[in-house]
């Protein structure tokens, strides 16, 4: 008898096969059988008229301290993630000296915009390695499975001290202990190590990251310890310029170790070209025997203000500052007053930094996201040219839209991936087979940003609802998210639904899919504040053959695991 059947579901494999009507039986947290009729169960889930998927992969999250003391990892579990990888962008908490807690905290809220005080509260330090890490996050139960990454500031901090922090060179010996614990970490378990090249990411105290000026001397040496590991991914943020725009040390190391180097891709306003080039620089280095990634995100990166968010257009105005410590129903209460409200237009943002002024007056990008969200907006719906047509000012449109729904509401600043006002451009980049899909960032950029619902997003705008272009096949937009991301990461036991592999399985009714809007709640350790963002439709999710959720409702269940290494393909039954 098997452990668990889900019957007359459509299949949709991963794999990027047709979709078809049958079972999926499971026994022992393995699928022993895909489509037909299966035999009884102890327990059976009928999926008439729903969407049998494999679990989503999702390869790029910052839940680093969450998983400390969060076994869900909400919100990225809510949305049929049941395999997260962390560690990305160079940012982390081992290795860690004693004394260095606090440093590393300020660099991930700096970079990553989650409430230092809520790390501080949240996690209990009992590690210095890499692998000590692991063997923490692997005693605690979990829901959901996690990959973990060597970050580069902390390793550089830890090895270099000040040196490290403060981006020195490092010297020879500094690059061979850092060799050293990084293939140590792969060994015991890390899928990859990280690092950050680019000057937008700084830490609280608004330094860049540690490593964002490494040497080629001090990435090499690093990256051929992952080589001689045998496996991992080596990932990195960049502003791809200078010698990141050229790949040539990214070409020398992957031809060299054969290691796949993946870095985040976008298009930018100010050349919105330019990640056409990129890839076609990617097509050719590798077609020569490298082994580049380019990593792109289904949507929009949007930034969400609103009054309860870390950024919005009044929030450096001087009038606004003097009342920006009340509650916020107490906050809208004073700007709803006519002498608070002429006051805040009056003023000017007295900021110094260009990129934070062009933020808070980017009033052409701004638009109401709205409840249900639209992350693909008009043009015309943006609040420069509402305002235009309404003979307003646009900061004076947009202060009544911050205040409605009593100041819940939330302006949607896309500022990535939407140069021409919609996503036929970015419908390429899913579709090509050079890149792979992640940069959700669970669990960070708690007050601005909420991309971890992309795996929902993709099934009900990009497969279901789109009306301003073309959609995606249904069958893609599954297989990108599951097959494709555990590949990519040595991953071979999970993504798709065959008999011997892992199961991880959502059902899903596609018609009744719903992403509700995001709202700020304070729920961290502390009482620290990030955006979430729910949805309705998971009827079922499914890890190792149990049941996590159920209709959006935890079970309780936790058969979640710290995932150690590249896994073999599929296994009979335990």
């Amino acid at each position: 008898m098997h452990d668990l059947v889900i019957r007359n579901g459509k299949i949709v494999d991963g794999t990027g096969a047709s979709a078809f009507i049958g079972d999926v039986a499971i026994e022992g947290g393995r699928i022993t059988s895909v489509g037909g009729k299966a035999g009884a169960a102890r327990r059976e889930i009928e999926a008439a008229g729903m969407l049998v998927t494999p679990g989503f992969v999702d390869i790029h999250t910052h839940y680093d301290g969450q998983v400390t003391w969060d076994p869900y990892l909400t919100p990225s579990s809510w949305h049929g993630v049941t395999t997260i990888v962390m560690g990305n962008c160079g940012v982390g908490f081992a290795p860690v000296a004693r004394g260095q807690e606090d440093f590393l905290i300020g660099l991930m809220e700096g970079v990553e915009d989650i409430p230092g005080a809520a790390l501080a509260e949240g996690i209990k330090w009992g590690w210095e390695s890499f692998p000590d890490y692991l063997d923490a996050i692997d005693a605690m139960p979990r829901a959901i499975d996690v990959g973990a990454q060597m970050p580069h500031g902390s390793l550089r901090t830890y090895v270099m001290g000040d040196r490290g922090a403060h981006n020195e060179a490092a010297t020879p010996d500094d690059i061979a202990r850092m060799s050293v614990l990084v293939h140590d970490a792969l060994k015991a378990g890390a899928l990859g190590f990280t690092t950050s090249r680019t000057m937008l990411h700084r830490a609280k105290n608004k330094e860049v990251v540690p490593g964002t000026f490494a040497s080629e001397d001090e990435l090499l040496g690093i990256g051929r310890a992952i080589g001689a590991a045998g496996h991992g991914v080596f990932e990195m943020a960049s502003d791809m310029v200078g010698a990141d725009d050229t790949m040539e040390w990214m070409v020398k190391l992957s031809s060299e170790t054969g290691l796949p180097i993946t870095f985040a891709l976008a298009q930018i306003d100010q050349d919105p070209a330019k990640w056409n080039r990129t890839i076609d620089k990617v097509r050719r280095f590798n077609a020569q025997g490298a082994n580049l990634v380019p990593q792109i995100s289904p949507r929009p990166t949007g930034m969400l203000m609103g009054l309860e968010s870390s950024l919005h257009p009044f929030i450096t105005h001087r009038t606004y500052k003097s009342i920006a410590h009340l509650p916020l129903a107490e906050r809208v209460a004073e700007m709803r007053r006519p002498e608070v409200r002429a006051q805040i237009l009056a003023e000017g943002p007295s900021v110094k930094d260009r990129a934070t002024r062009f933020f808070v007056t980017n009033f052409a990008k701004y638009f109401p996201l709205g409840d249900p969200p639209d992350y693909e907006p008009e043009r015309d719906d943006n609040v420069a040219a509402r305002a235009a047509r309404a003979g307003r000012a646009p900061a004076d449109l947009t202060y009544d839209l911050m205040l409605e729904r009593d100041g819940h509401a939330l302006l949607y600043m896309p500022l990535s991936n939407y140069a021409e006002y919609n996503l036929d451009a970015l419908r390429e980049k899913i579709l090509d087979p050079v890149t792979a899909i992640g940069l959700s960032d669970g669990g960070a950029h708690c007050g601005l940003i909420c991309d971890a619902s992309m795996p929902t997003y993709m099934l009900q705008h990009w497969v279901r609802d789109r009306t301003r272009g073309e959609r995606l096949p249904l069958e893609v937009a599954i297989k990108r998210q599951t097959s494709d991301t555990a590949r990519f990461y040595g991953l071979n036991d999970r993504g798709a639904l065959q008999p011997g592999m892992k199961a991880d399985v959502n059902v899903i009714d596609l018609e009744a899919l719903t992403l509700h809007a995001p709202r700020m709640v304070f729920d961290l350790p502390a009482g620290g504040r990030r955006l979430i963002q729910r949805a309705d439709g998971y009827k079922y999710t499914v890890v190792s053959g149990e049941v996590i959720y159920q209709n959006g409702e935890a079970t309780g269940a936790m058969p979640g695991k710290l995932i150690r290494g590249p896994q073999p393909g599929p296994r009979p039954a335990a």
